[in-house]
């Protein structure tokens, strides 16, 4: 940041310029000095410099499980299941070394096999592949997209709580390996681990019969039960345990990428007991306590890929929304170069206009249509002014204001007037935990539809 002034009524007022992450490029916004309560940045954290070492020493010295070594042999068929292009994962730097100490227990490149775990995402580009796995495991590996329509699935069981699980027969029939990256997420809690199964690799059936629990089985609203960072006692993160315990994958290890875009975590072992290892250690370094919530939140989801979509960017939204007091602004920066991200994102306008969001979602449950729900959900409780290149019209009907420059952006969330502000310059990696009544067992407060009228 850095300073600036502009003359008001001959008086001069002092601004600090922020710089915010957009697409591949920068903005730079001017806040007012005093209004600016708190700038939330993750804790300092030493990146990893020597990832191949890390990842020798991960597999050697792994959480509740036997060694890497102990756990392959010549004559296996492995998959690799990874996360798609929208996940930071940094998988490029530290995948060759996994597939190099596979390579010297016996088994070669032909009997390893890279599973991008879509969910219900689109399929990868032949470039976007490259980028995940770097150019030359792209050119050594068969890489195959999950399709969570077409792909042939293996029935593995149902879980106790009903969900029927269906996945993509590559990762039954050979040794399982899950990567993938541990980030903070608004429905289960955390992203990385048993999300590699499900969503990740399993039917539509699966995927919404198990993502049906993000919704209160009482009420026209979110599961109070889920939010970002829950794990005790959210039935949607408890039912994917239940799902990927069923698959039984051989192994894990999964990322924590820094704000700054290094690698500053791997953890690796049994695929529950290593990521809730790394749940806790994110939650400990991203985890940013704040003493009261502003008026205006301004937040970055920290360029691309993050802000890729809408439907990804509203990571951010639901984190700006942690900080900002009800009836405050919420100023999203978020490129959104793919639109929306999801084909039926916007269809769910429809049923919203119409009165009937909750019971539709009910019926024909799918993530892209519970995300724009909790959207719905986030501008009831804020105003949302989104500064992306989505057609206004867009995102009208879900009570957020869009804008397509600057400008508007900044006369619209008001900058500039005496309100206290928040920034968040890497919204969908901090989360902001303030302490208060309205949670129970989460810092995360029921984002709730307004009494008396349901989504």
């Amino acid at each position: 940041s850095y300073f600036g002034g502009t003359y008001f009524g001959g008086i001069l007022l002092m601004e600090r310029f922020y710089h915010f992450k957009y697409g591949d490029g920068f903005l730079d916004l001017p806040l007012q000095e005093g209004n600016v309560i708190q700038v939330l940045e993750a804790r300092e954290i030493e990146t990893i410099d020597d990832v191949p070492s890390e990842v020798n020493h991960v597999l050697d010295h792994p959480v509740d499980s036997k060694p890497f070594d102990e756990l392959f042999e010549r004559g296996d068929k492995v998959t690799i299941v990874v996360s798609d292009i929208t996940r930071q994962v940094l998988l490029s730097e530290y995948l060759p070394t996994l597939v190099d100490r596979l390579n010297r227990l016996g088994i070669p490149d032909g009997d390893i096999l890279v599973l991008i775990a879509t969910g219900t995402h689109r399929a990868q580009t032949v470039a976007e592949k490259e980028k995940i796995l770097g150019p030359e495991l792209f050119r050594r590996l068969a890489v195959v997209d999950h399709d969570c329509d077409r792909s042939e699935m293996v029935y593995a069981g149902t879980t106790p709580r009903g969900t029927r699980v269906d996945v993509n027969r590559l990762a039954v029939e050979r040794k399982v390996i899950l990567t993938g990256a541990i980030v903070h997420h608004l429905m289960a809690g955390f992203g990385g681990g048993r999300k590699s199964i499900v969503p990740g690799v399993s039917s539509r059936r699966t995927i919404a019969e198990n993502h049906l629990h993000a919704l209160d089985p009482e009420a026209e609203r979110s599961n109070p039960l889920i939010g970002v960072g829950a794990l005790a006692g959210n039935p949607l993160h408890e039912d994917m345990v239940d799902c990927a315990r069923l698959v039984k994958p051989a192994f894990l290890i999964n990322s924590i990428v820094h704000t700054n875009g290094k690698l500053a975590r791997l953890v690796a072992g049994d695929w529950l007991s290593a990521w809730e290892e790394g749940c806790r250690w994110a939650d400990e370094k991203y985890g940013v306590p704040i003493e009261r919530k502003a008026d205006l939140v301004v937040a970055s989801c920290g360029g691309y890929p993050k802000d890729i979509s809408l439907y990804q960017g509203t990571k951010t939204l639901f984190n700006a929304s942690l900080a900002v007091k009800e009836g405050g602004t919420v100023l999203m920066l978020a490129e959104c170069r793919e639109g929306a991200g999801a084909d039926e994102f916007f269809g769910w306008s429809g049923p919203l206009k119409a009165g009937r969001l909750d019971p539709e979602l009910r019926k024909n449950f799918t993530i892209p249509g519970y995300i724009f729900y909790a959207a719905v959900e986030a501008a009831r409780k804020a105003r949302v002014v989104l500064l992306s290149a989505i057609d206004p019209e867009s995102v009208k009907p879900m009570g957020i204001l869009g804008v397509n420059n600057l400008e508007d952006a900044l006369e619209s969330a008001g900058i500039g007037r005496k309100q206290e502000t928040i920034v968040m310059p890497y919204g969908g990696a901090t989360i902001p935990l303030f302490q208060s009544g309205e949670v129970s067992g989460s810092t995360t407060p029921c984002l709730k539809a307004p009494k008396g009228k349901g989504l």
